[in-house]
């Protein structure tokens, strides 16, 4: 390892490690426009210059300098003040002088930069150079001529989401950054070029001229547009939430969001069910809390009563439910809506046993039933990692575009009873061999179709002593883990509820059930979005979204995190706890909590595993087999990335991406 002084400090830093990297392990501050510790190095802005001794006597750029030992190292120096300062004259050059107007102001690493190492006045006056506007999609806009060619966003699209849509074009002051073709970036993760942009020349679309950074109220927060968890910071202003970003959590996102979890935001202001209605004579009529408690203790069900949930449901929610039908004398909980089927007894058979952050040293990958790249976009690029460091990857499933090299072995599930020579070898050969089941292999009864998991010995102890579980299954929802753990599952799944035949049924933000086979259920739907679900139901409850509460959510891994309430609930909607602990006292059998902190307490004594936050401790047993697996894969359960709930439904934004990105739509622009 390496030993230097850095102005005087002396530092150890890894092998490998450069000497931007040594001086940020001193505590001094190097500026830079290109660098960006999660892509490979550019060394095209000369921000990061330093001085280094023994060397050539001018300034060097750090970040693309390996650190060495006995080098000395001068970041505070007349040299590099005044190299730092004519590098930052010549990017302002041509960058225009439009920060009132620019999206970046009041976040932009240039205006920071530019005030700290910069001159403080210009030695030009020859025209600006102009660039035209690129079109990239639905999601960022462009103001190019504001461009410094630090290509932070091209090493993103390749290296991280791994569609290369975009580079440059021409040369010197001519160069340019676009999209391939200037059409839309199909990435799920284009988003992201918005942060690391480090001046206004990419800026959220949707979000443009709508707010200042300084006027807005940050919350922490959980995404709940996937099962990955992403941690994230809504930003509100007044009782609307303008935009999501993504907070750095190295064992879940690391500092990546997908564009569902940034943009679905303007569908939480849209379609929103804001009071209760209660169906009659077939339409669904505008009614109090109190009519509407009223006619659900009218039907007088008795024990006859069952709870299904959705895919955006909070912990908080699902145990207040599960707490009234048990004061009621019924346990029919599920929540697999859609109707997959797996033995959900056995929660380590149905968890993400490698974690997230474990996928990128897996070094043998099988994928069995599942378009990671839209089921679990940040774990497809966990994949991408794994597959830089040397990993195989094969996959089971109808061919589709995973932004990375799959060996695809057929859509045929009785392939695993005999799997080709290539994969034994590989999994034989494997350290870290890995399984990822997805919702494909999932439905229609196939959920007990991995024959291999014994065979390929997925569970084992490594070298260094700690312990590899390579068996996983990927779920979708936010709410599926978080259900598992609080027993909405029956063991025939949603057939069971349906065969019972209740008498009350409440629908907890379910909108893809088929509610033609609850035809003689009192149907109740308690939810946020005037969405399936509430056309289906007799009586419709507004709740409150995952932005307007404060809950609870498990993601894939068993991973248990919290979020915070940004902004309140519109019109008479409550947040949907409350009113099942309201509805309880109308029914006669009033829950033993009122406040979030005693059902939380309460949450914890019934379920231990809700009770902390972190990795919940889920002992292994092998999931139960067929013998056989048979079947083959149609297609993957979704089918639309950008629409797979009611607030994406609702977006505006996420209805545009749907039309232009998957469904190919040409953009209709008026004529200037």
């Amino acid at each position: 390892m390496p030993k230097l002084k850095v102005d005087g400090i002396e530092v150890e830093v890894p092998q490998g490690a450069t000497v931007l990297q040594a001086c940020e392990a001193a505590g001094k501050e190097i500026p830079r426009f290109c660098y960006h510790e999660r892509l490979s190095i550019a060394g095209n802005c000369r921000m990061c210059l330093v001085e280094v001794k023994p060397g050539p006597p001018k300034p060097q750029a750090s970040c693309a300098l390996p650190a060495a030992d006995n080098q000395e190292v001068f970041t505070t120096t007349p040299m590099v003040k005044q190299a730092r300062e004519g590098v930052m004259e010549f990017l302002l050059i041509n960058h225009p002088l439009d920060c009132p107007i620019c999206d970046q102001g009041g976040e932009c690493d240039l205006q920071d930069q530019s005030m700290a190492y910069g001159r403080g006045q210009s030695r030009y006056d020859e025209n600006k150079r102009a660039v035209t506007e690129k079109y990239m999609g639905p999601i960022v806009k462009t103001v190019m001529t504001r461009c410094i060619q630090c290509t932070r966003c091209v090493r993103f699209a390749e290296e991280v989401a791994g569609v290369e849509e975009i580079g440059a074009i021409y040369r010197g002051e001519d160069m340019q950054i676009t999209s391939y073709l200037e059409q839309a970036v199909t990435s799920e993760l284009s988003g992201n070029v918005v942060d690391l942009c480090p001046v206004g020349a990419l800026t959220s679309k949707p979000y443009a001229f709508e707010a200042r950074p300084w006027e807005l109220k940050k919350t922490l927060a959980i995404d709940v547009m996937d099962a990955v968890g992403t941690n994230i910071r809504l930003d509100s202003r007044g009782r609307q939430v303008l935009r999501a970003l993504p907070v750095i959590n190295e064992d879940v996102n690391e500092e990546w969001a997908s564009d569902k979890t940034r943009h679905a935001v303007d569908g939480l202001v849209r379609r929103r069910l804001d009071r209760p209605y209660i169906r009659v004579n077939g339409k669904l009529q505008p009614a109090s809390w109190e009519e509407a408690f009223a006619a659900i203790k009218a039907v007088d069900a008795g024990s006859s009563v069952a709870a299904i949930h959705g895919d955006l449901v909070d912990c908080e929610t699902l145990f207040a439910a599960k707490a009234l039908l048990q004061s009621l004398g019924s346990s029919l909980l599920e929540g697999r809506q859609t109707g997959m089927d797996y033995d959900a007894s056995n929660l380590a058979a149905v968890n993400f046993n490698t974690t997230i952050a474990g996928t990128e040293r897996a070094d043998a990958i099988l994928i069995v039933g599942s378009n990671v790249r839209w089921e679990a976009p940040l774990v497809n690029t966990r994949i991408r990692k794994a597959i830089k460091r040397g990993a195989r990857v094969f996959a089971i499933g109808p061919q589709t575009e995973l932004t990375y090299k799959v060996e695809w072995l057929g859509a045929d599930l009785s392939i695993l009873g005999k799997l080709p020579e290539a994969v034994l070898d590989a999994f034989g050969k494997a350290e870290r061999p890995m399984v990822i089941v997805g919702g494909a292999a999932l439905k229609g009864g196939q959920g007990a179709s991995l024959a291999l998991v014994g065979s390929l010995n997925l569970v084992r102890t490594l070298e260094d002593g700690t312990a590899w579980n390579g068996y996983n299954v990927l779920h979708m929802a936010a709410a599926r883990n978080g259900g598992l753990m609080l027993g909405y599952h029956q063991p025939g799944g949603l057939a069971d509820v349906v065969a019972a035949r209740p008498k009350l049924a409440f629908f907890l933000g379910a909108d893809e059930v088929d509610y033609a086979r609850f035809d003689t259920s009192f149907k109740v739907y308690v939810g946020h979005h005037g969405d399936k679900g509430a056309g289906a139901a007799d009586v419709v409850l507004p709740g409150a979204s995952y932005a307007e509460k404060s809950g609870t959510w498990v993601n894939l891994e068993g991973r248990v995190q919290r979020g915070e309430r940004a902004v309140f609930p519109p019109g008479d909607a409550r947040e949907d706890w409350t009113i099942f602990r309201a509805l309880s006292a109308v029914l006669g059998q009033t829950l033993p909590f009122d406040t979030l902190e005693e059902l939380r307490a309460a949450m914890a004594y019934d379920t231990p595993l809700l009770a902390g936050l972190g990795l919940a401790a889920l002992e292994w047993k092998p999931p139960v087999l067929d013998a056989v697996a048979s079947g083959t894969l149609a297609g993957y359960p979704i089918q639309d990335f950008y629409l797979t709930n009611a607030i994406c439904r609702a977006s505006p934004t996420m209805q545009e991406c749907s039309s232009v990105i998957t469904h190919g739509a040409q953009l209709a622009e008026a004529a200037e």
